[in-house]
């Protein structure tokens, strides 16, 4: 028999039939990857409890003749469950989900699983800023579908100047001098941008002087090249 053994995050799940249910899950080595789970939803399913939502789990696959393939058995290796314990955390957990399934082709490469992973860290633990998660995050779906802005020379090709202010052009993907204050960004904004887009964890971003509000500030520009640039 031709089995695929890997680790999986849950991306979606619909109920199929009397008992079982389709998922589909984000692997590192496989991409997606679509399975039913044969009677799933019955109580004393063996197959349950190693499938929950903002989990990483051990999974073995049997290969079917179609895209959709045979769950065979799962076991949790790491559950987050401080993420459903508050109800704002949990929601972005599902934003964040539901952004990474439509963002990435099924033949999605491992760096997509480690990204959802670290989100579901930094989710899990509450002194991470939430504002600051999800501006991160979307900075590094950016990044990987290489959409990184330029955030060292400005449209012109001059280097940033710090005691200038700048406003951003979606098109070309970088700053500009700025023409008007209310969407003006200084070196303070414009060097935490490099911190999110670079390979840093949402833990060392939070350690940044006034992470919180920098990321409030960030929110609005990310979510535009986002819109701008990736499959949402």
């Amino acid at each position: 028999m031709n089995r695929i053994v890997t680790q999986g995050i849950v991306l979606s799940r619909t109920d199929f039939g009397e008992a079982d249910r389709i998922l589909t899950f984000l692997t590192p080595d496989h991409g997606k990857v679509r399975a039913i789970a044969k009677g799933v939803r019955k109580t004393r399913s063996k197959l349950a409890g190693g499938i929950e939502l903002f989990s990483v789990s051990d999974l073995t696959f049997l290969i079917g003749r179609s895209e959709i393939n045979t769950l065979m058995s799962s076991r949790l290796a790491k559950y987050y469950a401080s993420i459903v314990k508050n109800l704002e955390r949990t929601n972005t957990g599902y934003e964040l989900i539901k952004l990474i399934g439509r963002a990435t082709e099924d033949a999605a490469e491992s760096a997509y699983f480690d990204l959802l992973k670290s989100a579901f860290e930094a989710l899990d633990d509450d002194s991470i800023n939430l504002e600051l998660v999800r501006v991160w995050f979307s900075a590094q779906l950016l990044r990987l579908a290489g959409h990184t802005p330029n955030l060292r020379t400005d449209t012109s090709g001059q280097k940033l100047q710090s005691s200038k202010k700048y406003e951003f052009n979606l098109d070309s993907m970088g700053f500009q001098a700025s023409r008007a204050s209310h969407d003006s960004f200084g070196a303070d904004q414009i060097k935490f941008l490099r911190i999110i887009f670079s390979n840093n964890q949402p833990k060392v971003v939070q350690k940044v002087q006034g992470a919180d509000n920098l990321a409030a500030k960030a929110a609005p520009l990310v979510l535009s090249m986002l819109q701008a640039h990736i499959r949402i």
